[in-house]
């Protein structure tokens, strides 16, 4: 269990907590965005560019060699990190929006038309625009999962839509809007009872909980560095071995061949590097190995319960501000709350927590299918970290009512 005293640690090592906004302290509560990194992040990016900095898999010199070996065990870590069975079930990529696309991209040649896949109406655009792309190119049928007036999937919908026509589930672990927790455990287990494939955008995820690839049993399991502390760039699809084999290369190019011929047809290299063409973020991978020891040395258990403890109290004070909506109410959710305030414009009441020194996310927030269902433009999103306080919501709290202050004396 966190103390006082150890978040009071943790944040020292945060330098840019120490930032002013507009000559107030800065309150970060944009985490579901991204997450700010620790100084220990930050000097391994220095350390990598002061003396590692190679190209990989590509030299015999001292150089190209070191990168290789830390890079590859990066890979080793997170397959460690994810419980994954195989060394080369770990894919890096862009982030997790790629993953998803590379997904898309492998699976289509492989999906007839009429074929179904489904998502749920809460999903990011990431995991609803490619899909879309590949409906129209090969006439694939879209069903969407609904959910009730609290932001939970409803599970007889999903149960009704499912069937033998069904190829691809593709739903998120924890919704980057509402913060509520999908039962994908029994979505995927009913899935394959249907033999589809299951899909897990894990981007809110992977630094809140434990994530075991052998228990959930998923056959694909995406997410990002940047949401847990590490660099911007870098993501990882997690895929079941078997499946990636059965996919051809998403792009082409150097590092994916095994062998490239005028006269006879070009080979590919094995999993992981099928997937992984041109140089990739070499240092983003490296740094992430900071990131990862970081979260690990906290434990990941501790920063949900510490996380858990943190947007209990946040819904609780903001509930009690008069005209405040929460959206996605659940006993049991992440550490993402979306308010709006009646009467006001989220990108108002966003701009003056702003000035105030509080950063939020306002507006459709990459989820416009779910503003529709709510009926609303937008939102105000407040998402928390290990390094945030109880002092930080109780500031947030007497800055919302300070902000529908100013608009209402000055009729903004």
């Amino acid at each position: 269990m966190l103390l006082e005293e150890d978040i009071l640690e943790i944040r020292k090592k945060f330098p840019i907590l120490n930032k002013k906004v507009y000559s107030n302290p800065l309150v970060y509560i944009d985490n579901a965005a991204t997450t700010q990194k620790p100084s220990q992040v930050i000097e391994a990016s220095k350390k990598y560019y002061s003396s590692i900095n190679s190209n990989i898999h590509r030299g015999v010199h001292f150089l190209s060699q070191r990168a290789t070996h830390q890079f590859e065990n990066v890979r080793e870590k997170i397959q460690k990190f994810i419980h994954a069975k195989h060394y080369s079930e770990i894919i890096f990529t862009k982030g997790t929006t790629e993953s998803i696309n590379l997904v898309a991209s492998c699976i289509g040649p492989l999906l007839n038309k009429k074929d179904e896949i489904i998502l749920s109406c809460i999903e990011h655009h990431s995991n609803i625009v490619p899909w879309q792309i590949l409906s129209n190119k090969i006439g694939i049928i879209l069903k969407v999962v609904q959910i009730n007036e609290n932001g939970l999937l409803d599970l007889k919908n999903f149960k009704s839509i499912i069937s033998e026509k069904t190829k691809l589930v593709s739903i998120s672990h924890i919704s980057n809007v509402l913060g509520i927790i999908n039962p994908i455990k029994q979505i995927i287990d009913l899935s394959h009872k249907y033999g589809a494939l299951v899909l897990i955008d894990g981007a809110q995820a992977i630094s809140n909980f434990n994530i075991d690839m052998q228990d959930l049993n998923v056959d694909f399991y995406v997410f990002s560095a940047h949401k847990m502390y590490g660099p911007t760039g870098i993501g990882v699809l997690y895929g079941k071995k078997e499946i990636l084999e059965n996919f051809d290369p998403y792009q082409s190019g150097g590092e994916m061949i095994e062998n490239v011929s005028f006269k006879k047809n070009t080979t590919y290299s094995k999993l992981p590097f099928k997937f992984e063409a041109g140089t990739p973020n070499i240092e983003g991978v490296i740094v992430w190995d900071a990131a990862i020891d970081f979260v690990t040395e906290i434990g990941v258990s501790n920063i949900q319960c510490y996380k858990d403890k943190l947007v209990k109290y946040a819904t609780k004070r903001l509930e009690s501000i008069d005209g405040i909506k929460l959206y996605g109410n659940d006993n049991k959710k992440s550490s993402i709350i979306s308010f709006n305030l009646k009467d006001f414009h989220p990108f108002d009441i966003g701009s003056i927590l702003d000035r105030l020194g509080i950063a939020v996310r306002t507006g459709h927030l990459c989820a416009q299918p779910l503003m529709d269902f709510f009926r609303v433009t937008g939102m105000i999103r407040a998402s928390f970290s290990i390094y945030n306080t109880f002092e930080e919501i109780d500031y947030l709290f007497e800055s919302i009512i300070k902000a529908r202050n100013i608009i209402n004396k000055y009729n903004l």
